[in-house]
């Protein structure tokens, strides 16, 4: 994930020998506070950290944010990931912690990839077993190759070998006219007007919207900015992902008790956990400017701490919401951008199952009896996890976006089980699912969390200026003073908004932010993105 926006290399960056960079041996100690532990707020705690900071992170819930990882009592290991589940190696800077801590990934099992063994979808009442697409019906084949088609005609290939060469000039010089022709026209509107949709049938389309390919279907992406999806493309986000196998909250959890770098003010084995004696803070209810400059920080039981910097994960909308925020704190046009950022919602259902039944073989089709599946139906997406032959296995019955995820908010656990079960058994008539299932279902609806509202920012058109200032808000020298010293850093600052290496990539521009805070700097030979920001700052539309 290089640029398209920003082309620095932050996998470089945190893996140089030289290090991120030092603050004056004055600073060392200080405080800054971390507001949220979401996987933003590890990266930065932990960098922070081990610049000789002393960051203290405030959480309202658990260690993860949207890296949840559910374990089933009595499942052998079986796991439902509730919130990011799906990896693309191109993310060098979120595989780059997992590789510190010894993680191990696997490939997703992805429709129509040899991970998922097969593949059924189920569109218009009519359903097409496949193991690859020259299993399906050339209708299939049709879509995909005007997908592939659409994105050449706006220089698709040109953007990936920019990217492959890491050549920052030729990505920008062509990334930064696309901006400008495409910030304000949706998805949609790139689907029906290129000309290899233009030749197809409607039918075409809403196959795509429903089904897609890659990781299944588009449509609830369809309102969105065209340079939304096209950055999802161009950094192979929808291709090669993996899975963590036992689960991706072991990221976030890791990096608590992940000793500092070496060559930190620290002494050697110290970790974020022992500076915090063990737990996290309380969630943070407001944030305010005290008389001298720093920032007062009170916790939701009414305990009020300074800190000299403070470092902002959470979602944008809980600054305004959840968090009792001083105005001041950040101009009229950032609140404008961090209020106006929209929030896709999501919806998942999972059950563990007694075994993978779904490998049998069907005696008179000779097909698997069940298969990764995507359809129109209610449930969308059907994922299946195999743990190995004589463990239990999980089923994610549903995965769903926008207003089918809508439809699921009303209902309880055991109401949403049933409808993607009486959808499926639409699918698989012979199949009994339901006398697999072991243990109790679990669900999330990322917008019904008061501490999240919503799973992962989805850009409008027009919303380009909003990103460009909340991205850049880490470059503060020319900020009023009111408004230095406090940070914003997640996947919906970021230009990728629903992948991690978003949150990663943030969190890495607020610690550079941070250390120059404080009065620090990058190694000359490893400069960080601030050092380099004029030369690749994203472009900046008229206002």
């Amino acid at each position: 994930m290089f640029g398209p926006d920003f082309p620095f290399p932050f996998d470089d960056w945190i893996s140089h020998p030289a290090g991120l960079g030092e603050i004056p041996p004055e600073a060392h100690g200080r405080e800054v506070a971390v507001i949220g532990a979401g996987l933003a707020g590890m990266v930065a705690a932990y960098e922070l950290m081990s610049l000789g900071l002393a960051p203290v992170i405030y959480e309202p819930t658990r260690i993860g944010g949207r890296l949840r990882t559910h374990r089933f009592e009595g499942g052998d290991g079986a796991i439902a990931e509730l919130g990011g589940m799906r990896f693309p190696i191109s993310g060098r800077g979120f595989f780059h912690y997992a590789d510190a801590l010894g993680l191990t990934h696997l490939p997703f099992p992805n429709p129509l990839t040899d991970a998922a063994g097969s593949t059924v979808i189920d569109l218009w009442g009519e359903t097409h077993y496949g193991r690859t697409l020259d299993d399906l019906p050339e209708f299939f084949r049709e879509v995909s190759d005007a997908w592939d088609a659409a994105l050449e005609e706006i220089g698709f290939t040109a953007l990936q070998d920019a990217i492959r060469a890491r050549d920052a000039v030729a990505l920008k010089r062509h990334w930064d006219e696309l901006v400008a022709t495409w910030d304000d026209r949706t998805f949609y509107d790139f689907i029906a007007s290129s000309q290899a949709f233009s030749k197809l049938s409607f039918r075409h389309r809403e196959a795509f919207g429903q089904v897609g390919f890659g990781t299944g279907g588009w449509d609830s992406d369809f309102p969105n900015s065209m340079l939304e999806i096209l950055r999802v493309a161009v950094l192979e986000c929808d291709t090669d992902q993996r899975l963590i196998e036992g689960g991706v909250e072991q990221l976030p959890r890791g990096l608590w008790d992940l000793p500092v770098r070496a060559g930190s003010p620290w002494p050697e084995g110290t970790t974020l956990a022992s500076l915090h004696g063990g737990a996290t803070l309380p969630a943070a209810a407001a944030i305010s400017r005290a008389d001298d400059g720093r920032f007062v920080v009170r916790d939701r039981w009414g305990t009020e701490r300074t800190h000299d910097a403070v470092v902002a994960t959470c979602q944008s909308w809980l600054l305004t919401t959840e968090i009792d925020c001083d105005e001041s704190l950040f101009s009229q046009d950032m609140w404008m951008a961090l209020d106006r950022t929209r929030y896709m919602q999501s919806t998942k259902t999972f059950v563990m199952v007694d075994e993978p039944f779904w490998k049998r073989t069907d005696p008179e089709t000779g097909r698997d009896v069940m298969s990764m599946t995507l359809t129109d139906r209610l449930t969308r997406g059907t994922y299946l996890f195999d743990n190995g032959p004589g463990r239990p296995a999980v089923i994610c019955l549903s995965y769903s976006w926008m207003s089918d995820s809508l439809k699921m908010l009303p209902h309880s656990v055991d109401r949403r089980v049933d409808l993607a079960l009486n959808a499926l058994t639409k699918i698989y008539p012979d199949v009994d699912i339901r006398a697999h299932i072991v243990g109790d279902p679990v669900t999330v609806t990322w917008e019904d969390d008061p501490y999240f509202l919503g799973a992962f920012k989805g850009a409008l058109p027009g919303h380009y200026r909003y990103n460009h200032r909340m991205y850049t808000h880490f470059m503060q020298d020319d900020a009023p003073a009111d408004e230095r010293g406090i940070f914003i850093a997640g996947d919906d600052v970021s230009f990728t908004p629903a992948w991690a290496e978003g949150a990663v990539q943030t969190a890495l521009n607020a610690v550079w932010g941070v250390m120059r805070h404080f009065g620090g700097a990058s190694h000359p030979d490893n400069p960080g993105p601030g050092d380099r920001f004029d030369e690749l700052a994203p472009v900046a539309l008229p206002e």
